[in-house]
């Protein structure tokens, strides 16, 4: 495989219809190592609005298995990404997340500027600041949005921004308007960065938990009262992503998938997990039930979500029996109809 050939296949899938497989290439063969910085500076920057911020430390699951809920949600989003939205584990792990999130009074417009990270994030890591080790196109931008697009369907978000520069415009918009300080926000930020600080040898915590800090935005240092990082850190810092977005480029591309369950840094489940059993169950029971309390039509039909599960995996046993043999008449006729198979792509740093 040559450098360019995965970038290639992409532009020949459609950004919208393809989304899902173009958002694999990308995540795990492209750019797995950025996609997983700008998601995760993505996901922290939420902390700094404070209706987020402080839900999240009132819950103490960001603060008190820090780890736990970092491997629930890379694993999640990750089973998504990798396996799709239709039925099996790709649609559970969106069931698991719809449930967690349905279970807390959380208002449409915090919903709307979560995703809008999710979109804006990546570009600016890959494109603005210059840290990966090619540009992504107006094409893989395209695609990023659809996806995100979908998937904010799916999980009952209206009024979901049609374009990248609206989804930008919006999470600018919004942090500029909310961004402030509070206790919650602050002990979540801190709880993240020190389990950042454990993905490094111990000999370099201090300097990692420094080269951390050179990485965020002003904003961000202002809203939870950070000590500003120094210029030399600021710049050092840039330099190091940038040099290595350069010997990156050099690298043979990676063919073999790189999915969150490979990372070394997800530690919860060494024996390997199952979706519908992970994450938080707020209500109190400690049971994951068959339903999705968003149950979007485009995926579940009028029915909603209720019972889904069973509905998912009777789809996938049905597509497991042999077909019957074939008559004559029906061997002899050209062969047509759709097959789905399971994607998945994987990514070098």
């Amino acid at each position: 495989m040559k450098r360019f050939d995965l970038r290639d296949e992409i532009h020949r899938l459609d950004p919208e219809a393809d989304c899902v497989r173009i958002m694999q290439i990308l995540n795990s063969q492209e750019f797995p190592w950025d996609m997983g910085r700008a998601l995760g500076i993505a996901l922290y920057r939420t902390y700094a609005v404070p209706s987020i911020g402080e839900l999240l430390g009132r819950t103490n699951e960001f603060t008190g298995s820090t780890q736990k809920r970092y491997d629930d949600t890379a694993l999640i989003l990750s089973d998504m990404m990798r396996y799709g939205f239709e039925p099996g584990r790709g649609r559970d792990a969106l069931r698991r997340m719809n449930q967690m999130h349905r279970s807390y009074d959380i208002s449409n417009d915090d919903y709307r500027y979560v995703l809008s990270t999710f979109v804006v994030m990546p570009v600016r890591w890959i494109n603005d600041y210059g840290y990966g080790w090619r540009g992504l196109s107006d094409h893989e931008v395209s695609a990023i949005t659809h996806y995100y697009r979908r998937l904010g369907r799916y999980m009952g978000i209206k009024d979901i921004p049609e374009t990248y520069e609206q989804f930008r415009d919006l999470m600018d918009s919004y942090e500029r308007e909310h961004f402030a300080y509070t206790e919650g926000g602050r002990a979540v930020s801190d709880a993240t960065l020190d389990l950042m600080v454990t993905f490094y040898p111990r000999r370099v915590s201090g300097l990692a938990r420094k080269f951390s800090m050179a990485i965020l935005d002003e904003s961000l240092i202002e809203a939870f009262r950070y000590d500003p990082p120094g210029r030399a850190w600021r710049r050092g810092a840039d330099i190091a992503l940038r040099l290595r977005a350069r010997v990156v480029r050099r690298m043979r591309p990676r063919e073999e998938p790189l999915w969150a369950e490979g990372n070394p840094n997800i530690r919860s489940y060494p024996q390997g997990y199952d979706v519908n059993r992970i994450g938080t169950f707020p209500a109190g029971c400690p049971v994951a039930h068959d339903v999705d309390p968003v149950g979007h039509e485009e995926l579940y039909g009028d029915g909603g979500g209720r019972g889904v599960a069973a509905e998912d995996r009777r789809a996938l046993e049905a597509a497991r029996v042999p077909a019957a043999p074939q008559t004559a008449e029906a061997s002899a006729a050209p062969e047509g109809g759709e097959s789905a198979a399971g994607t998945g792509a994987g990514g070098r740093a």
